[in-house]
């Protein structure tokens, strides 16, 4: 069983990724980027198996 979420970012996204300490490595304001499984660039689209929580869409982001 999966569970998919469409959400609508009024055409900006924030995020920030961490290293495994807790800093703060980089952050990112815009449109929502190409490593989150997105629907139209202003919409994230996840797709969430139940059973573990694992997004099924997700890709591996690179280190750009």
């Amino acid at each position: 069983m999966r569970i998919s979420i469409l959400a609508k970012c009024s055409d900006m996204c924030g995020a920030v990724l961490y290293d495994n300490d807790g800093n703060v490595l980089k952050e990112y304001d815009g449109y929502v980027p190409n490593i989150i499984p997105n629907f139209y660039n202003d919409y994230v689209k996840l797709d969430i198996e139940l059973e573990t929580g694992k997004i099924l869409n997700w890709k591996v982001p690179t280190k750009e």
